[in-house]
């Protein structure tokens, strides 16, 4: 069982003892609305959205959504832009600048190293082992009082695959502090979430977003299930009205497509393997890696050169050569299916 019983522990003194701001729509949100200095004309656009009014603060009608799709309470739910606010808050509850340190696995997401730099947080590295899995004893012999969070991304990006459970499930009982595991791409893998066992352990934070599998990247709507405490304090410390309006209804009409959310899940994963199948047999690809989203990660001779080539010819992929354990690698979405067959004759034209 998890050492970490009680989060206040963890937490910055100022940040336990803040007074978070109080928004008129704390209070009310219906009624004749006279209290937040809006424009009670309305926007100058006709639409029956409202848009001249504050949104809901918390944002219960969508986290109470969120919740019962992810078979958790909405007490375990936070929602923000994206899980990049999620990041920036959990490191601004949890690290005191000048002090305290982030443990990050690379190869890994980027935003965890850059959130921990804007906040004046250390950032300890463990690189992950050849097969892109977590080296537990060498996490665990970095981490001290100070290191407040380690971040996990399961699937992992760039590398595409999943992250044992029993190595991340080790690692939630064992590591001193939060630990995040990032499953921006989990709807992909067929590895259950991590949100299955937050009610179990205080100290799991697990960040998903609407950016992949809903294929809404535009509204920025980022997610984060842990324990109540946790994601009262998230919600303590967030900006008022951080979840506009219109993300909020579109992520809640989504919630009435989730058949062809599914249905497009499959035939990402579908032409994924096709994708897979293909560069498998290209002659200049030496290896492409197992994968779990809707990536795929593959190490091909003169990487950075073919990168530009492909790009001069309108395909953009992104090269990850510069990453620990990745040297002559690019990483591919996979598109539609006229895409892909674009890229693979594109690449093959390149590399004839």
């Amino acid at each position: 069982m998890t050492k970490i019983d009680d989060i206040d522990t963890l937490i910055r003194p100022n940040i336990r003892n803040l007074k978070p701001y109080r928004s008129a729509r704390d209070d009310f949100d219906k009624g004749i609305l006279l209290d937040a200095n809006e424009n009670s004309l309305g926007a100058p656009m006709r639409h029956n959205q409202n848009l001249h009014r504050y949104p809901s603060p918390t944002q219960n009608e969508l986290r109470k959504k969120i919740a019962k799709f992810r078979h958790v309470l909405m007490e375990n739910i936070f929602t923000g832009v994206g899980s990049d606010e999620a990041i920036d808050l959990l490191i601004r509850i949890f690290c005191e600048p000048g002090k305290d340190a982030i443990l990050i696995t690379p190869p890994t997401y980027g935003m965890y190293k850059v959130s921990a730099a804007i906040n004046d947080v250390k950032v300890v590295e463990s690189q992950l082992n050849r097969e892109f899995q977590p080296d537990v004893e060498s996490i665990l012999g970095k981490a001290d009082k100070n290191t407040k969070i380690l971040f996990l991304c399961s699937p992992n990006n760039p590398t595409a695959n999943d992250l044992k459970r029993t190595e991340l499930l080790k690692l939630v009982e064992l590591f001193p502090g939060i630990v995040v595991v990032d499953e921006a791409y989990i709807d992909f893998s067929e590895q259950e979430s991590m949100a299955a066992v937050v009610p179990q352990y205080p100290n799991l934070v697990v960040l998903q977003t609407f950016s992949k599998a809903f294929g809404l990247a535009g509204i920025r709507l980022g997610v984060a299930i842990s324990s109540p405490p946790v994601i009262n304090y998230m919600l303590k410390i967030k900006a008022p009205y951080n979840v506009n309006q219109l993300t909020a209804e579109t992520a809640l009409e989504a919630f009435n497509h989730m058949d062809l959310i599914n249905f497009n899940i499959d035939k990402i994963r579908e032409e994924r393997d096709y994708l897979v199948e293909q560069l498998s047999h290209a002659p200049t690809v030496e290896k492409v890696y197992p994968t779990n989203a809707n990536f795929i990660l593959f190490k091909i001779k003169d990487a950075q050169n073919i990168y530009r080539q492909l790009a001069e010819k309108g395909i953009i992929v992104r090269y990850r050569g510069n990453e620990p354990g990745c040297q002559d690698c690019l990483r591919v979405t996979v598109g539609m299916p006229n895409e892909n067959l674009r890229f693979l004759k594109t690449l093959k034209e390149i590399t004839s």
